[in-house]
């Protein structure tokens, strides 16, 4: 094919969006269309005479000089889809038609820009990933690795971080970073923080340093960085910040790569909200509000879950059933928010006392249970009750003032006394209830092989 030939086609092919390319044999642009400065960012003069490999991303190469190999053998390819580098760096997509002229021994192809449509694939895909594992992940942790690993799959970093703010929107901090050993860079933390204060996306490059506020500016000193961070926000606030590092070396964030971000950080602040929610309903189902100890369900489990462990090793276990002897009054003389407060402290000074393995439940009110394992007899379970007494016997500082309360606390164990977690529980209250009576602040013992029928209340 001729000059000539190529000026009379390019009269017509000129006004066409798409790009007409012919290679010679070894795979040197020899006619470009003047559709290719919109799909390559190159006037057709620059790209005659370079090798059409050049301008293929380097991850597309390998199977783009295998399709072309396949092409010169005279096979005709209509829907093969790899990925350019334009001239100002941005990655584009193309879907190509090719086949071989035997007759002109050059392989002549037309190029459809389909980046826009790649990209719109993308975040479909992306909201559909998001969505699912928002629902799949077990728990925030595992949600946030598989955010990262879908954003890894649209993005290229080095470096992925969620920057969440605290209860109070003041307090940020990493719950996720890929660089653990760097969890307390307090450069990219005031970065995110940047991010969140503007509710905007952020760029920083040696290029647009010069472009940011000072603080920004210096962020990463004199080192050249990559770094991009976009706001996560919720429908009524900023909760934090995806920040994306890549090595300076490498290109910046692209527009396209940036929008893609964005639009997938709102599907994020969405899946973390929903996930935080679902958490705090199970924490709220399990957990007494007031002092954050176990309530009475998950205290059950817990029970359950020692008496069958005691079964499998032929061990034992105590229950503790303990009522603060006189708290009414003092919560009635100075305050429902003195008796709040008096609470709080009395289950934290009962956990200073426990072991790990042990657990105490908020059974409503002043009346606490606690679940001793392991015991390994009747004097282990005795002394670990009176030195919860002796702890709360010491003086609480509130309301400007010394307050006291005293406890009484009743003692059942397992399987001594009872093989059923339910005449458990009512043995070590009736225990309690009879230390009360004999004056209160003491330690009681249950004797009983079952409760007594009117001694002792139901749980």
């Amino acid at each position: 094919m001729n000059t000539d030939s190529y000026k009379a086609l390019s009269n017509y092919i000129d006004l066409l969006l798409d790009a007409i390319c012919v290679v010679d044999k070894d795979g040197r642009f020899e006619f470009v269309s003047a559709g290719a400065e919109r799909i390559f960012g190159y006037k057709p003069a620059e790209m005659l005479g370079r090798p059409m490999i050049e301008l293929v991303h380097p991850d597309d190469r390998e199977r783009t000089l295998a399709a072309a190999a396949e092409i010169n053998a005279g096979v005709v390819k209509v829907d093969f889809e790899n990925r350019y580098i334009r001239k100002d760096g941005q990655i584009v997509h193309l879907l190509w038609s090719a086949r071989w002229s035997h007759t002109d021994q050059r392989r002549v192809a037309v190029a459809r820009d389909i980046s826009r449509s790649k990209q719109i694939e993308a975040r479909q895909a992306a909201i559909y990933a998001i969505s699912e594992a928002a629902f799949a992940s077990d728990d925030l942790p595992a949600l946030y690795r598989n955010i990262q690993h879908i954003i890894a799959g649209l993005i290229p970093m080095r470096r992925f971080s969620i920057a969440l703010t605290g209860s109070n929107s003041q307090q940020l901090h990493f719950v996720y970073d890929t660089a653990q050993q760097q969890l307390a860079d307090s450069n990219l933390l005031t970065f995110c923080a940047g991010v969140i204060r503007r509710a905007e996306t952020i760029l920083l490059t040696s290029d647009n340093r010069k472009e940011l506020p000072p603080k920004l500016r210096q962020l990463a000193g004199a080192k050249a960085a990559n770094w991009l961070g976009v706001p996560l926000k919720s429908h009524s606030a900023v909760i934090g910040a995806l920040m994306l590092q890549n090595d300076a070396e490498a290109a910046s964030y692209s527009n396209s790569e940036i929008e893609l971000l964005e639009f997938v950080s709102v599907q994020v602040a969405v899946a973390i909200e929903r996930k935080q929610m679902l958490e705090r309903l199970q924490h709220n189902a399990l957990y007494d509000q007031l002092t954050g100890l176990p309530n009475r369900e998950l205290f059950a489990d817990r029970l359950q879950s020692a008496k069958a462990r005691a079964e499998r090793e032929q061990g034992k276990f105590a229950l503790l059933y303990l009522d603060l002897d006189k708290f009414k009054p003092v919560n009635d003389q100075h305050g429902h928010h003195i008796g709040d407060q008096l609470l709080q402290l009395t289950a934290q000074r009962i956990l200073s006392c426990l072991r790990h393995s042990d657990t105490v439940a908020r059974f409503g009110g002043d009346e606490f249970v606690i679940l001793l394992e392991q015991v390994d007899s009747d004097n282990t379970a005795v002394q670990l009750a009176e030195k919860i007494r002796l702890a709360l016997n010491q003086p609480f500082a509130l309301a400007g003032q010394l307050l006291h309360i005293l406890p009484s606390i009743g003692v059942a164990l397992y399987p001594q006394q009872s093989n059923t977690e339910k005449e458990l529980l009512l043995l070590a209250d009736e225990a309690m209830y009879q230390g009360k009576k004999a004056g209160g602040n003491r330690v009681t013992l249950s004797t009983t092989a079952l409760p007594r029928k009117g001694t002792a209340r139901s749980v």
